[in-house]
């Protein structure tokens, strides 16, 4: 090797982005490798390359060792034979000396190409990956670059991003070599490469193009509390500034709406709510509820976050939207479960309260009636009865006075 190699790892080093060090480090691995294939060496070898003019040796290492004490004459070396190189060697020390790679066959040639070539191509991979890992759930512009069924493969630099069906927008098409903007969902590391799985429909891909549009949320001094979206028919985010002088809603629609437009033509024309957020959780769920406008607010449950909302009888379509897409988005951006009552539907439920109200005191009542009679019958049954009323017992007869009336009755005469 000489000057010439260098220069084609520079030329590498610009073309594929891998580092020249890397590539010197790969290829003194791979060396290694087919001189020990072919001489059947221990780990004591190694090799290095001059980054400066390619020049390559192949250093082995022995160990300095008393003479009766080798056991391997690969990895050993007694002192005598050090002191012939350098008599300053000691027992202990190791030695590195050039081993010139004899009879470096076609084989050795081989197994060296293959193995730069995979470990050149899995560095590539590897910076691909790191590049791509840390862009997750940004923007990023690529070209169709083929259609494989619903599947699109988009050329993003480097890499090749993957656009699955579930993550295309419906009704939107796509040619081949046309440009488009798209969201990096995923980063995974297979055996064939990295692959980047991109979205279209991801609400990450609205925020990233407010981002990128609206200087202020760049900046830090407007904020996205909250965005939900139903790709291809409406988005609803909500936006909050702690600056008083700056309209967070102001701001994102932009002068004349110059700046929310920009981002619904690269939607295709999907529809974007922008709210003012609120810490205050009525004012919140009124303000999501928009374009409807809302008569009350209820709090049912502060921990479980749920609400019912009131709202005019004209205006209860419009509060849930087309198949409840209105207040399904208003739930998903404001975290709160949301339940929507016209005013004649809460009035009716009102009105049912107080009928029940109603009938529950009459009823209170009635049993409050027939507890008392009980309770007065209950005092009569134990008031004693009249006298008169009352049957005498006579009093039993004494043995002497049933005597005499015995005799009596036989000294009678008996009539002729």
């Amino acid at each position: 090797m000489n000057r010439e190699f260098i220069e084609a790892l520079e030329a590498l080093e610009k073309e594929k982005h891998i580092s020249k060090d890397i590539l010197l480090e790969t290829i003194e691995s791979a060396l290694v490798s087919a001189y020990k294939k072919n001489y059947g060496t221990s780990q004591n070898v190694r090799v290095v390359i001059d980054d400066e003019d390619g020049d390559i040796a192949v250093l082995m290492r022995k160990d300095i060792v008393e003479e009766e004490d080798i056991e391997d004459d690969m990895t050993q070396m007694s002192l005598e034979e050090a002191h012939e190189i350098d008599p300053r060697y000691e027992i202990g020390d190791a030695i590195e000396f050039a081993v010139t790679p004899r009879d470096f066959g076609r084989i050795a040639a081989q197994t060296a190409k293959q193995v730069v070539v995979q470990r050149i191509r899995e560095a590539e991979r590897g910076m691909i990956y790191d590049d791509f890992v840390t862009r997750q759930g940004e923007l990023i512009t690529g070209t169709v670059q083929r259609k494989s069924g619903q599947t699109m493969f988009i050329n993003v630099g480097r890499a090749e991003g993957i656009l699955p069906a579930n993550e295309q927008v419906p009704g939107e098409r796509f040619d081949v070599h046309q440009r488009l903007k798209v969201y990096i969902m995923d980063v995974k590391k297979t055996t064939k490469g990295p692959q980047v799985f991109l979205s279209r429909s991801h609400p990450g891909l609205v925020k990233a193009l407010f981002e990128l549009e609206v200087p202020e949320i760049q900046d830090g001094i407007v904020e996205i509390r909250g965005i939900a979206r139903e790709a291809g028919s409406r988005t609803k985010l909500a936006v909050y500034s702690d600056d008083e002088n700056v309209d967070p809603v102001g701001a994102c629609v932009g002068t004349r709406g110059s700046r929310v437009q920009s981002i619904v033509d690269e939607l295709h024309g999907e529809k974007i709510d922008i709210i003012n957020w609120s810490e205050d959780p009525v004012q919140l769920i009124a303000n999501v509820l928009s374009p409807a406008s809302v008569e009350e607010v209820i709090i049912e449950d502060y921990e479980g976050k749920i609400a019912t909302v009131i709202v005019p009888d004209y205006q209860l379509s419009l509060a849930i939207g087309k198949q409840g897409q209105n207040v399904r988005l208003a739930a998903k951006v404001s975290g709160w479960k949301i339940d929507i009552k016209s005013h004649s539907q809460y009035q009716e439920i009102l009105d049912s309260y107080d009928e029940e109200a109603y009938y529950d005191e009459e009823a209170y009542e009635d049993e409050e009636y027939n507890a008392l009679e009980a309770v007065d019958e209950a005092e009569a049954s134990e008031v004693e009865e009249p006298a008169e009323y009352v049957e005498m017992e006579e009093p039993e007869e004494s043995e002497e006075a049933a005597v005499e009336t015995a005799e009596e009755e036989t000294l009678e005469p008996e009539e002729e």
